[in-house]
């Protein structure tokens, strides 16, 4: 079955609970068609880059599904439709990659840092 990663972004007064409503819902959408939700995930309340309808930041929710694309495509149309999500992507993976996304990671700041070189001395 092919492999999908589903990203939408809700408006930013939302409250937690009506976040992950909307990741229920679409979860529901998924299930009740043959498909499968391998992972939700929330991103949280980010700043945007624009403003996108009069919002400065959006709630981030990802999915990873394993669906036809007939589910694909009612899980979007449903998406348009709600009020409530301001943008959504779509995209065909190959794999499902192993453990959080790279959103959810650490950044590594295990490496220290190397003192400046002062190039006036030299």
């Amino acid at each position: 079955m092919p492999m999908y990663e589903h990203v939408f972004l809700a408006r930013q007064d939302l409250s937690q609970a009506q976040v992950d409503a909307l990741a229920q819902e679409a979860t529901k959408i998924v299930e009740s068609n043959e498909g499968k939700v391998v992972l939700t995930e929330t991103w949280g309340l980010r700043t945007l880059a624009y403003k996108i309808q009069k919002n400065r930041k959006a709630h981030y929710v990802m999915l990873r599904l394993d669906a036809p694309g007939t589910v694909i495509a009612e899980l979007e149309r449903q998406t348009r439709i709600n009020e409530d999500v301001l943008r959504f992507l779509t995209i065909r993976v190959d794999e499902h990659e192993e453990g959080p996304s790279i959103m959810m990671r650490k950044p590594e700041r295990d490496r220290e840092r190397k003192p400046r070189r002062d190039f006036d001395n030299d």
